[in-house]
């Protein structure tokens, strides 16, 4: 089994190193344990480590008066996070690269942090003219272009609320949370462009808010068009109208930044709550420790707005004064060496991937540039199988370059669990505890449990815990708190080995219980594609009246491959697995229902198998994907 082990320049020269030896800690173990031994004492020695200016300091770290469910962070401090992510680069960095952008036809931009200061001051000044302030809410419906950075900070400079939306969704979608938000103002594209085709954006705000009576203004970007149409209470973003941005509002630390919304599988979409402080220390710690990103690095995540990964790229990265390297189109346009390029001609640093790219990289052959640059993999969004992983890290990085897999959330505002590169990592894992992360799996009676699958939770709060799901404690409540008092239910199911590496089985309502045995679906996708026919796969759940749930499976082939090797691709489950997980289907499809940041829809899998509504499918890439497998089922 593939294992990272630290360089001697990774043990002396990481930051998390720097943040260990400056509070007499010889090892990540200790600082782990420190970090959760007093939660207070971590986050300030963060707050301090990384600089982070508040302009009214906190008096007390962390106050538990409400309950675990309703921490206060940073009492007292106010600041804005302008402030540390752009105004002190802004005078200390001026030319400094702030974000640079790359279109799918390779044309790029960039803007330096005083170029950016710049441009967001005009468009808060722009923003404020037409009547926006501190606490109204604003939707981002954009793709990664440098307007969307413009466009968070400008938002934030004025006190007002961020609610970015996904680039792909439907009208229905977009309302849906507009709605929830009350909204009085949405930022859009008028297009996008993804594998060579225009997409456009506009017209499906337009229709969406005919049911959204609180959007007063629409500022319409011109990204395919320089001068896009507008309508009544539109105004162009070229075209806003001057006004007085002023020095960035001061906020309390605990005033609301961001309301980042969950799809759900039913029900309306959750707003998870952020805060400018809690938000800020959180991803900043992220990006510096984890990815080891300092004021020299080039962060590059392929993502979304929409997805939690969008703000934490932009706001953490800037946190830590470095470069953020933003890419809008396909990842595999014009071939599978796009991202490779992408990070050789901008020298990344710090480049994030998810499982199912990888595998789909793989099958581009082996002709890699030069990625002497790339100091960091990040990962996260679902569970690794040990072939792509080990290809990633042996074949494409040499075993010079650690891959920090992390798991967190939406409603936790960055990771619960990480490795960081100054410690061993074996394949697939997830190291461990993020720092400050109180952690823990257990069982259903909430009892602590080792070398078995069980739920994931967390003991304590930390800074970025959402305050709440938007306009609905209730909810928040049943959601996080209602399984196991007193502690924060994820709904993931996670293991702990022997050695103490932690790995995510998946979603809670994803793992299959097969004849009284919890089966995560990776232990069966991982066999499944380590077959050289099978490009990617996907397992789940089907009530069986003799084991409670068996289990099917799907998979897509590799390109030219034309054999369907279903029936070995049971056989192989059964061997590897033992017969009673074997699958009681597999069959072949050209494509499974994804996110567009990868992740496997197995929910709507199920649902296909099942004849019921697959429930949300608007973060969905391919939503067509679900008649393919009610095709398959029909075949079975």
């Amino acid at each position: 089994m593939y294992t990272w082990t630290p360089s001697a320049d990774y043990l002396d020269n990481a930051n998390v190193t720097r943040l260990a030896r400056a509070h007499g800690y010889d090892s990540i173990a200790q600082l782990r344990e420190a970090s959760v031994a007093d939660i207070g004492w971590y986050w300030d020695a963060v707050v301090k480590d990384l600089a982070l200016p508040f302009r009214t300091p906190y008096h007390r770290v962390v106050d538990l008066a409400r309950g675990i469910e309703h921490p206060d962070w940073f009492v007292g401090g106010e600041l804005n996070i302008v402030d540390a992510c752009l105004d002190r680069w802004a005078a200390s960095a001026p030319e400094r690269a702030a974000v640079v952008h790359e279109a799918e036809d390779g044309t790029t931009r960039t803007l330096t942090y005083r170029e950016l200061g710049a441009e967001v001051e005009r468009v808060a000044g722009g923003l404020r003219a037409l009547g926006i302030g501190r606490g109204d809410a604003v939707g981002l419906f954009l793709p990664m272009i440098p307007e969307a950075v413009v466009a968070c900070y400008a938002v934030a400079r004025l006190g007002a609320v961020l609610v970015p939306l996904f680039s792909g969704f439907a009208p229905t979608a977009i309302a849906s949370r507009l709605q929830d938000a009350d909204a009085k103002a949405v930022i859009v594209a008028d297009g996008t462009v993804r594998r060579r085709r225009e997409v456009a954006m506009k017209p499906l705000l337009d229709e969406a808010l005919e049911s959204c009576p609180t959007v007063e203004h629409v500022v319409v970007i011109g990204n395919l068009d320089g001068t896009p149409k507008t309508g009544d209470r539109d105004v162009r973003w070229s075209e806003l109208p001057t006004g007085e941005a002023g020095a960035a509002e001061p906020m309390r630390a605990t005033d609301t930044l961001l309301l980042a919304y969950t799809s759900g599988t039913t029900g309306r979409p959750k707003g998870a709550v952020h805060t400018h402080a809690g938000f800020l220390v959180k991803t900043a710690s992220e990006v510096a420790y984890s990815f080891d990103i300092g004021e020299d690095g080039v962060f590059c995540w392929v993502t979304d707005m929409g997805w939690i990964m969008g703000p934490l790229s932009i706001f953490g990265t800037h946190a830590n004064g470095a470069t953020l390297l933003l890419y809008e189109g396909s990842p595999d346009v014009p071939g599978l060496d796009r991202l490779w390029r992408l990070a050789e001609r901008h020298r990344v640093t710090m480049l994030g991937v998810s499982p199912t790219l990888i595998r789909t990289l793989r099958t581009g052959g082996h002709d890699l540039p030069d990625l002497s640059s790339v100091h960091v993999i990040g990962s996260t969004g679902e569970p690794w199988d040990p072939d792509s992983y080990e290809w990633l890290a042996r074949e494409v990085f040499g075993g010079r370059v650690p891959i920090i897999n992390f798991s967190g959330g939406t409603e936790v505002g960055g990771s619960f669990l990480a490795p960081y590169p100054v410690e061993e990592i074996r394949s697939c894992s997830l190291g461990g505890p993020s720092l400050g992360m109180d952690v823990d799996v257990v069982d259903d009676a909430g009892q602590p449990v080792r070398g078995q699958i069980g739920e994931l939770v967390c003991r304590q709060p930390w800074p970025a815990m959402t305050r709440g799901v938007w306009k609905d404690d209730e909810r928040y409540l049943e959601a996080y708190w209602s399984t196991f008092p007193g502690m924060w239910r994820h709904g993931d199911y996670a293991l702990i080995d022997a050695d103490g590496q932690w790995y995510i089985r998946g979603r809670s309502d994803d793992v299959m219980n097969v004849a009284g045995k919890r089966l995560a679906p990776a232990e069966v996708e991982s066999v499944l594609t380590t077959h050289p026919a099978v490009a990617e796969a996907a397992a789940v759940g089907v009530p069986d009246a003799k084991k409670g749930e068996a289990v099917w499976a799907f998979w897509v082939p590799r390109a030219g491959e034309t054999e369907d090797v279903s029936a070995r691709l049971r056989d192989m489950v059964a061997d590897e697995l033992g017969k009673p997980f074997a699958p009681s289907v597999v069959r072949k499809v050209a494509q499974l229902p994804k996110t567009r940041s990868a992740k496997i829809l197995r929910r709507a899998v199920r649902a296909a198998i099942l004849g019921q509504d697959p429930g949300d499918l608007s973060g969905a890439e391919n939503p067509e994907a679900v008649e393919e497998i009610r095709a398959a089922v029909h075949e079975a």
